[in-house]
């Protein structure tokens, strides 16, 4: 896919990475969270995928003689709820390891706390707990190449020359060659979605932007944004 205009989602299989890969213990509660964050978008995305074919995890997808229907994309259907079955099981291990740290966390401050007196920032208040950590910047993954006027993209303040660094529950581990931003826009037309993206602005450096784009159909162009993207 060299452009993203008008987004459809694959019937092949995915080759996006486990929501749980690498080794989740050497991450922070922080990053944990982040990830279950992330499934749980891609979850609500994949919902508003069968909900746009007019179906569920239920529906039966066979003709009364055993053939496939012939009125739904029962390919893209199969995949999707595979992809739902298999986000759903690294939701539920990523709340069982966030239980996990929590647990450990609470109990390691609880021991700080019997061994020293708690330290403050002067004003009376408790130091920020170890774990806490600034939100870090995902690497562009994405470059806005053109914005149609009167587009959803032109409203959310989308600019050619934005570098994408999160769309969505998408980032650069997950895009899969910008399949995962085709999947988020169809499962969430009408919705919110949240854009991060990094804007030239000159000598004073890059200015990093949270805007929100909706999804829309009949704005009077081509597909549900109004904009190409590239992939970098």
């Amino acid at each position: 896919m060299n452009t993203l205009h008008a987004p459809t989602v694959p019937s092949g299989p995915t080759t996006a990475a486990r929501a749980t890969n690498g080794n989740p213990a050497q991450l922070t509660i922080a990053e944990l969270q982040r990830k279950k964050d992330n499934v749980e978008g891609e979850l609500k995305a994949l919902g508003g995928v069968l909900d746009s074919h007019g179906v569920d995890m239920n529906t039966n997808l066979l003709t009364p003689d055993g053939f496939p229907r012939a009125d739904i994309d029962v390919a893209q259907i199969r995949t999707t709820r595979a992809r739902i079955i298999h986000l759903r099981n690294d939701w539920k291990e990523l709340m069982g390891i966030i239980e996990t740290r929590l647990h450990e966390h609470f109990a390691s401050l609880d021991d700080d706390n019997n061994t020293a007196p708690a330290q403050t920032n002067g004003t009376g208040a408790s130091s920020v707990p170890r774990d806490s950590v600034p939100e870090t910047l995902d690497r562009p993954f994405a470059k806005i190449n053109t914005v149609a006027d009167n587009s959803p993209a032109a409203a959310a303040g989308l600019q050619p020359g934005d570098l994408v660094r999160n769309f969505g529950y998408v980032n650069f581990e997950n895009h899969d060659g910008l399949k995962k931003v085709a999947e988020c826009v169809q499962g969430n037309e009408g919705q919110n979605i949240l854009v991060k993206v990094s804007r030239s602005s000159g000598g004073s450096g890059p200015r990093e932007l949270r805007l929100t784009l909706t999804p829309q159909r009949n704005w009077g162009g081509r597909g549900t944004l109004g904009c190409h993207i590239l992939p970098l």
